[in-house]
């Protein structure tokens, strides 16, 4: 029985050759300190070194998936964005139906399912729609009375197998991922071992001369500015249109 190897570092996968890639500038910039203390320190070693961060880049966000989980992620929004127009058409009809159907827009579902939706929340947005649906086919005569077509009611159903779908599809490319990294921890692993060793000399040489270089070979220091970098670069899903 094969056993688990631990991550000997404390952060995220996808953060770890983000890390490593901040500090091997560092190191280019500083190598001749570097080198000066010790002959180990040296183009190839910084060469092979950047050679190893992309292998673990490709290995914990391979391009190929990363795309394909941007194209469904942009599917889901489309479809959540497509759901408000028909939320606002049932709500429509609802209040047509006025006391021949004693639930409110709340009650039926519709309020959460359009905020669910318009928030991106695919799990609420399932758990609504499948309560929505049920009110749908409780009050169907009174509904399709005032309007409501079986074409109406079908958006609702192709809403919830595609989001149903897509969801899957990216758990399925989620897990697969997570398991070819766990596979190759030893890899990762490696990275920060050396990404370590790069950093204890940094501080040996910066400890008391240069607080800013200091910094650039601090772990924690180093993890802010990716994270700091990673919530800039972060691009907001545009908002649907305001419907009525």
């Amino acid at each position: 029985m094969n056993s688990i190897s631990p991550r000997s570092y404390n952060c995220k996968d996808e953060e770890l050759p983000v890390v490593c890639g901040f500090a091997v500038l560092s190191l280019e910039r500083d190598l001749t300190d570097f080198t000066a203390y010790s002959p180990v320190f040296n183009a190839a070693y910084v060469t092979a070194y950047k050679g190893k961060i992309e292998i673990v880049q490709e290995l914990v966000q391979p391009k190929s998936e990363t795309i394909e989980l941007k194209i469904i992620t942009e599917r889901i929004y489309n479809t959540l964005d497509a759901l408000i127009s028909p939320i606002n058409y049932l709500e429509g009809y609802l209040n047509l139906a006025g006391t021949a159907i004693p639930v409110s827009p709340g009650d039926f579902g519709l309020l959460k399912l359009r905020k669910s939706a318009r928030a991106r929340d695919v799990e609420n947005v399932l758990t609504m729609l499948h309560a929505v649906e049920a009110n749908i086919e409780k009050y169907k005569t009174e509904l399709m009375d005032k309007g409501l077509t079986a074409v109406l009611i079908e958006k609702f159903n192709d809403a919830e197998s595609s989001l149903s779908a897509y969801k899957n599809q990216k758990y399925t490319l989620v897990s697969n991922r997570s398991a070819l990294v766990q596979n190759n921890l030893g890899l990762l692993n490696d990275l920060y071992d050396q990404l370590t060793e790069i950093c204890n000399i940094g501080k040996v040489l910066y400890k008391q001369t240069d607080k800013a270089k200091l910094n650039d070979y601090t772990f924690s220091y180093l993890m802010k500015q990716v994270r700091r970098n990673g919530k800039a670069e972060e691009v907001k899903p545009s908002e649907p249109s305001p419907a009525g």
